[in-house]
């Protein structure tokens, strides 16, 4: 039976009604950089699963923040082969990489249907000059985006395919739990075989073989679009995952 998707929540109308900000992962901002926030925001938009956000080479791209859904940012080289570079997931800022650059080094697509704040770009420079707060939790999301692709890039160089899925489920189910969005000890797992390939810079058939290896040493459970840790530990022992005290990350 397949998996019923998850309903994704929409954008509310006034930044003091957000979830995410309700659910305690995020930092508290004063009501004055609340109002900014909200003045800051231009409109929402929904996308459906399959919806490009952002086209490589892209010029102007919009700021946005996640709010609800997955969405990954990938490169592809000239004959279609894709290289995921990280998945997206609610309160992820989208597109201030596009603000330092004539146009954007990489696409951004909708994994899953998607709900969307978007933000006035031409006005950033007013949120560093008015709420500094707000500017230096932007420069934390850049350079906390930058440990990310430090561990991909470690993750794709040296580690085996099995530490290599190990690593992502690892790291995903610690992000979704972290913001909330576990449930009953599992999360939901819209990833395909090929998305995680593609992610991982491996074949379909060495990400299945290395999925089902895993399963049969019960470390984890994929059913019904959801993700189940069985044995973290075990899981963390092969990935060499060192999981730290998380910290409130900021929110756009």
């Amino acid at each position: 039976m397949s998996a019923v998707p998850p309903v994704i929540p929409a954008c509310p109308p006034a930044c003091r009604d957000c979830g995410l900000r309700r659910s305690g992962a995020f930092t508290a901002v004063t009501p004055q950089a609340l109002d900014f926030i909200e003045d800051f925001r231009s409109t929402t938009v929904a996308a459906q699963p399959g919806e490009t956000l952002v086209h490589e080479g892209q010029a102007n791209v919009r700021l946005f923040t996640l709010y609800g859904g997955w969405a990954f940012r990938y490169k592809t080289l000239s004959d279609g082969r894709r290289q995921i570079l990280n998945f997206l997931l609610p309160g992820d800022l989208i597109g201030l990489q596009q603000e330092f650059g004539d146009s954007s080094a990489h696409g951004v697509e909708a994994l899953t249907a998607c709900s969307l704040c978007v933000f006035q770009s031409d006005s950033l420079w007013a949120l560093f000059r008015e709420h500094p707060r707000l500017g230096y939790d932007m420069t934390w999301l850049a350079a906390h985006e930058e440990g990310h692709v430090d561990d991909s890039l470690l993750t794709a160089g040296r580690r085996n395919a099995t530490e290599r899925v190990a690593m992502l489920l690892m790291h995903l189910y610690r992000r979704l739990d972290r913001i909330g969005l576990a449930e009953g000890g599992s999360v939901a797992f819209p990833l395909t075989q090929q998305h995680i390939a593609d992610a991982l810079g491996l074949s379909l058939v060495h990400t299945n073989k290395t999925l089902r290896r895993l399963s049969m040493l019960g470390l984890h459970e994929l059913k019904d679009g959801r993700l189940r840790l069985l044995n973290t530990r075990a899981l963390a022992r092969i990935a060499e995952y060192y999981d730290t005290p998380p910290r409130l990350l900021p929110l756009l």
